[in-house]
């Protein structure tokens, strides 16, 4: 149990245990928070600003060290695009260059507090670095297994961060199958897609568009991987909306690539479960995951009105990566899924509109003429 919050599987319902890191339940079952965290209003001289602004909220142990690199308090920025107003939150902006730094800045610290020494983790790219960066900050060893196609900027940051890097062949799955055959070995497992810790980091960015705005978005548009970014930020709102800080919670649209869509063909189909579908290459590689391990919580939220899943094509993403870019917000092709549904004149977008710039344009390699 953590303080205000209490992790248990999602299958057979067992408690997280005190000690270890599992990273999924003995029954095969993902571990969630049954009770969030409650959300604290920081205090006025609460500093640094970002992540750790919240820390009343993260639920850690009051052992847990700060392991931060000054992740968070990214700006709000108004833009217009295609006759619609929308803000756009800068994750891009965060120390590594993405979102994965808040759920990483409070996973690391919950694996100091567990005494952990050597991890594991797989990721497209955005993930492994952020974890290489912290566990650099917070002295633990780490090893990435990254898909062999991996964007070469990702891949050098990991190394230059000191962690191992371990090249998988094939699509992004086989970096998933490989860590875990480390994970059988006796590794620690520090999975930013199946460990709920940083799902508390990730609520920080609710937080924060709340106290910018000074109220919820009437839409929120974020990509959708794994799934961790929007369930975590859903998290958030929940905090808000049970804390009597905002009225309504936002109406939530995931966008996925066409390329590599489980959640919105589950969706249309009015499935709870992702589904399974062919997949192939795609410029938004941070999505490229065919069985979303938070996949099942969003589309329970998304079949009950709370929001939809929306698909993005690859000509769309080249186009948008292009218009962001000349108007000033460089971010990597995965940020540009926020933009789809700003395009479909179909969708009715409740104003404001916030939509999540997940990473950098430095990120990639990928050139545009």
């Amino acid at each position: 149990m953590m303080k205000s919050g209490t992790i248990n599987c999602t299958y057979c319902g067992e408690p997280y245990p005190s000690t270890g890191l599992p990273f999924r339940c003995a029954c095969g079952g993902t571990y969630d928070f049954s009770r969030f965290p409650d959300f604290t209003i920081p205090k006025a001289q609460a500093v640094p600003r970002g992540v750790w602004h919240f820390k009343d909220s993260l639920g850690l142990p009051a052992e847990a060290p700060i392991v931060s690199l000054g992740e968070g308090n990214t700006p709000l920025m108004p833009w217009s695009l295609h006759h619609r107003q929308v803000y756009l939150k800068m994750e891009c902006q965060n120390p590594t260059g993405s979102y994965k730094d808040r759920g990483t800045a409070v996973l690391t610290s919950f694996l100091l507090a567990r005494g952990v020494k050597e991890v594991v983790e797989d990721s497209s790219g955005n993930a492994g670095a952020s974890l290489a960066a912290y566990c650099a900050r917070a002295g633990i060893k780490a090893a990435i297994y990254i898909p062999e196609s991996a964007s070469g900027p990702k891949r050098w940051q990991i190394e230059r961060y000191g962690a191992e890097v371990h090249r998988v062949p094939g699509p992004r799955d086989n970096a998933a199958e490989a860590v875990l055959r480390a994970a059988g070995a006796g590794k620690v497992y520090a999975s930013h897609a199946y460990m709920p810790f940083g799902l508390t980091g990730i609520a920080t960015i609710a937080y924060e568009i709340w106290q910018s705005l000074g109220r919820e978005p009437g839409s929120l548009i974020s990509p959708v991987g794994h799934g961790g970014l929007l369930y975590g930020v859903m998290r958030g709102f929940d905090a808000l909306f049970s804390a009597g800080l905002i009225g309504k919670r936002p109406f939530y649209i995931g966008v996925q690539a066409e390329n590599c869509a489980p959640l919105v063909q589950a969706y249309r189909q009015q499935k709870l479960n992702p589904v399974k579908v062919e997949i192939s290459a795609s410029l938004a590689e941070g999505t490229h995951v065919s069985c979303p391990a938070r996949g099942a919580q969003i589309l329970e939220r998304m079949q009950n009105h709370q929001g939809r899943m929306v698909m993005g094509s690859e000509s769309q993403l080249v186009a948008l990566y292009r218009l962001s870019a000349r108007s000033g917000y460089f971010c990597e092709p995965t940020s540009c899924l926020s933009l789809v549904p700003l395009l479909d004149d179909k969708i009715d977008l409740v104003e404001p509109v916030v939509a999540i710039m997940t990473g950098s344009g430095y990120k990639t390699n990928i050139i545009l003429q």
